[in-house]
């Protein structure tokens, strides 16, 4: 059980490692993509997107579903909305952490200005809306795949609103993405365990008794 876990934990570093060297490599052409595709109704539009999108309002979100929940009396959902917004504060932290090590600039940032690593200009990498939305719904995914599938488009609009905005390349956005994926796997694991042993009975060979 252990080889295979190592196995597919190999093959996921893997397939990560080939999609961010595809969008490294894709940031200039997107970029300018969505630069020649501008128009101010869309604007707006993926600017609100990006405002209500961002860390302050998931956890307004998750607070209110887990008061929700507790008032109802579901420890099971409490519990799936306090693990959100957990796996929401880790990708927060992490992707904070990432942007002022890396001090990436944001696309819209021009050549000649001075370099500040702490300055919100040079914190293109990862972006910290897909992340901090791609852990929060992540785990919702992993506890309740129909309701996690029915608001991946959440992190995917939000993501593309990103880049429409000029605020950051496709790379920062995958690699947030995959942020986002791991923390959300990381308090699932911690804080699910119900989830994490369900997956282990599905995927556990069936014995046969003989009669």
């Amino acid at each position: 059980m252990k080889a295979k876990i190592v196995f597919y934990w190999l093959v996921g570093i893997g397939i990560a490692a080939i999609v961010m060297v595809a969008a490294f490599y894709f940031d200039e052409p997107v970029r300018d993509f969505m630069a020649q595709h501008q128009n101010r109704a869309t604007h707006n539009f993926m600017h609100k997107v990006s405002r209500f999108g961002d860390w302050p309002e998931h956890f307004a979100l998750g607070l209110a579903l887990a008061g929700l929940a507790w008032w109802r009396g579901s420890k099971k959902w409490t519990r799936i909305f306090l693990a959100m917004l957990i796996a929401l504060a880790i990708a927060g932290l992490v992707g904070r952490g990432i942007k002022i090590g890396t001090g990436r600039a944001r696309p819209s940032v021009r050549a000649e200005e001075v370099w500040n690593r702490f300055s919100t200009k040079y914190h293109a990498f990862p972006s910290g809306h897909v992340a901090a939305s791609t852990a929060f719904f992540g785990v919702l995914f992993f506890a309740n795949r129909r309701a996690g599938l029915a608001c991946l488009p959440i992190p995917i609009l939000i993501g593309f609103s990103r880049m429409y905005l000029n605020a950051h390349y496709l790379s920062d956005v995958v690699f947030a993405a995959i942020l986002g994926m791991l923390c959300a796997v990381l308090v699932e694991r911690l804080l699910l365990p119900q989830s994490a042993k369900r997956k282990a009975e599905i995927n556990a060979p069936v014995r046969t008794r003989r009669r």
